[in-house]
């Protein structure tokens, strides 16, 4: 079906004095990719999910060895009186240093099922920043054609002022010659100041999108280009349902955090298995009451089985395992919830196409009978009110089609985040792609220091 294209009508509504004359035309393609680098929301999910990539090296430092030093120094002065009455004081300074490192070696595969439930957990969280671009798009899509749409709302308001400004004049002179009464000078009247009143709320409705869109995609609309369907929506609804099930991240997500919970059912069991640990230490220490240094240096290994700790580690056990249970069940309430949102988006895009061509029809058929009923009032077959209702129909008809216009476009991206297809790859955003990776590779592996890759 060929899609009438919004706004052939409208486009010009987009040089409403409104914006900013003369200012370079602005395409969907651009504004999304502004919001794609710019937009708070998805910068502050971007933040989340690297401090998430930081339970790896958490993880990780289980399997590297604890160092800790301690050193300490002290007074004391001892007063003696002889029984001749002789008294002295002796002051000493006893003082030492000491360093024990100590490197686990086993923990009842605490450490390594700690590993791998990080691993899990910084694969969901990516998953739920995918989740987060493209509610960000789909808003920014969202906020482009409310700003379109509106715009030529208004447009059409204020030609619709204009023509009812041209429609009382006419009468007017037509009731100065007695070729009508005054009841349609007052007819004429009252259909002006109902038109002015909708065009005052029209643009206060455009002002209020406008204000969405800069805090959407963090600027002011200029001239705004028209939208065409995207090129690659699935062919049918069931092909979108497979491609939801497959792609969309909030499934995707969920999965991953079963994995994350299996491993922390494991890490729980682990407290109940023993724990061994190599240890070392080298201590140094003076003691001026003896005049004598002593060094001492010493090695070992020590194991703690655990017996009976009040039943808590087995209460945590049993947690462990609730919650898998409990992420296993999101995944079936995530699948179903897709394949909701991917059977109304579709329908909402059916109903849309469908609209558009009623709409046409509606709006090619109301301007023919506008026209008729212009020249039927000129010989006296019509009446003034016959002409403005008549001129309300066709302003109605138009209206309507410019919102499902606005509908079909909106749809057809909400098909596209429903089947986990809308972000900045698929829509060939000339951006600079943000790549999750390179963060965690940075800080995986990082056995010291505070400072956090990008220097802040």
């Amino acid at each position: 079906m060929k899609t009438v294209s919004v706004f052939s009508l409208l486009t010009a509504s987009a040089s409403l004095v409104f914006f900013m004359g003369g200012a370079q035309a602005q395409s969907l393609q651009s504004a999304l990719a502004q919001a794609y680098a710019a937009n708070p929301t998805l910068n502050a999910q971007r933040a989340g999910t690297r401090a998430n990539d930081e339970t790896v090296s958490q993880a990780l430092s289980g399997y590297r060895p604890n160092i800790s030093a301690s050193a300490s120094i002290s007074a004391e002065r001892d007063f003696t009186k002889s029984l001749q009455g002789r008294r002295s004081n002796d002051t000493r300074f006893p003082r030492g240093a000491d360093i024990t490192v100590t490197q686990n070696l086993f923990n009842g595969f605490q450490t390594a099922n700690s590993v791998r439930a990080a691993e899990s957990g910084v694969l969901s969280q990516r998953e739920t920043l995918r989740d987060t671009e493209q509610s960000v798009l789909l808003n920014a899509v969202t906020a482009y054609m409310n700003v379109l749409r509106d715009a030529a709302l208004l447009n059409l308001q204020k030609n619709n002022v204009e023509v009812l400004e041209e429609q009382l004049k006419q009468t007017k002179d037509r009731f100065n010659v007695g070729e009508v009464t005054r009841t349609d000078v007052e007819q004429a009247n009252s259909s002006l100041a109902s038109a002015q009143s909708q065009r005052v709320a029209a643009d206060a409705q455009l002002k209020s999108s406008v204000a969405v869109y800069r805090q959407i995609i963090g600027s002011q609309p200029k001239k705004l280009q028209p939208v065409k369907l995207p090129r690659f929506l699935p062919k049918n609804q069931n092909a979108a349902i497979q491609a939801g099930l497959a792609n969309h991240p909030g499934i995707t997500a969920a999965l991953h955090a079963v994995d994350q919970a299996a491993m922390q059912v494991k890490v729980a069991e682990g407290a109940l298995y023993p724990t061994l640990n190599a240890q070392g230490s080298f201590s140094h220490n003076y003691e001026p009451s003896g005049a004598k240094m002593a060094t001492s240096a010493s090695i070992g290994a020590f194991l703690s089985v655990p017996i009976y700790s009040g039943g808590g580690d087995y209460s945590k056990i049993r947690q462990a395992k609730e919650l898998l249970g409990q992420a296993r069940i999101q995944v079936d309430v995530n699948r179903e919830l897709v394949r909701s949102n991917v059977i109304q988006a579709w329908g909402s895009l059916d109903g849309a196409r469908g609209e558009i061509q009623a709409f046409q029809a509606a709006v090619n058929a109301q301007g023919v009978a506008l026209a008729g009923v212009r020249e039927e009032a000129k010989v006296g077959q019509r009446t003034t009110f016959d002409v403005l209702q008549q001129q309300q129909l066709l302003l109605q008809a138009r209206a309507s089609l410019i919102q499902a216009q606005r509908d079909q476009i909106v749809a057809a991206y909400t098909v596209l985040s429903t089947i986990g297809k809308l972000n900045a790859t698929a829509l060939g955003l000339k951006v600079a792609r943000y790549d999750p990776t390179t963060h965690y590779n940075q800080v995986r592996d990082k056995w010291i220091g505070t400072d956090i890759p990008d220097g802040r």
